[in-house]
């Protein structure tokens, strides 16, 4: 349901994806790692086509992210970093506009904000101004502006970022619970989220792959299970992966 080949994204003399090749299959959760600035958030803006790539191609359901942009952002969900929303918009107003925007209609867009608003508990908070939530509720809304259409494929940039546990595994449940029929992709620097939720995992360093396994392979390379060991176990010279893409 996406694939990646050659995947390339230069600012300038910075080359911040440096050739990264991946596909992700339905059913499948795609944990996303790396330290600050190892390129995962351009990869995923790259995927979602609110970014180019300067070489490569992606491909989303069938459909090329350059040449075909409507066709595949219609079939993605995309939650990204910070979870932006219009502040003086109610959850209630933005998730009807995002109805509009994603063309549901009357009945159809009554249901799908309907579902979001009761998988992302935001009965409580309807409408109250989004500016006055606070962060966990802001990345909430986020969520169910991501899953209001019910997309095929999800991106999602820290999905559990600023929840409390309680919430953090309500999201976490829910992602599990959508995954069968979906292709997820989450960037997270939380171990126990990529155990809890993840199929498979990569690791990337400065803008490549260095690592794509289950979760249990990837976290046996650090018995101490802290994502800093992790990734230096994985970003040494020893530890870059064969022409299979396993570590």
């Amino acid at each position: 349901m996406i694939e990646i080949e050659g995947l390339v994204r230069r600012f300038g003399d910075l080359t911040a994806v440096g050739g990264i090749s991946l596909k992700v299959a339905k059913g499948e959760v795609l944990g996303f790692l790396g330290p600050n600035g190892a390129g995962k958030s351009t990869t995923m803006k790259m995927i979602t086509g609110f970014i180019a790539p300067s070489e490569g191609r992606i491909t989303v359901c069938g459909h090329d992210v350059v040449e075909q942009p409507f066709e595949a952002q219609s079939a993605i969900g995309y939650l990204p970093e910070g979870a932006p929303a219009y502040p003086d918009m109610t959850p209630e107003q933005f998730l009807n506009f995002i109805a509009q925007v994603r063309g549901l209609k009357a009945e159809a867009a009554t249901k799908a904000v309907e579902a979001a608003v009761a998988r992302t508990g935001l009965q409580g908070v309807l409408n109250q101004r989004i500016e006055t939530l606070s962060k966990g509720f802001k990345r909430r809304v986020g969520l169910a502006q991501a899953i209001l259409h019910n997309p095929p494929v999800l991106i999602m940039d820290e999905p559990t970022d600023g929840l409390d546990p309680n919430q953090k595994q309500a999201v976490r449940t829910l992602i599990r619970n959508m995954s069968a029929e979906k292709a997820i992709i989450i960037s997270t620097h939380i171990l126990e989220e990529v155990d809890a939720v993840c199929s498979r995992a990569i690791i990337i360093d400065k803008g490549r792959i260095v690592a794509d396994g289950t979760p249990a392979e990837l976290l046996a390379r650090a018995p101490s299970k802290r994502m800093d060991d992790v990734f230096r176990a994985l970003t040494t010279p020893d530890a870059e992966i064969n022409a299979e893409g396993r570590a």
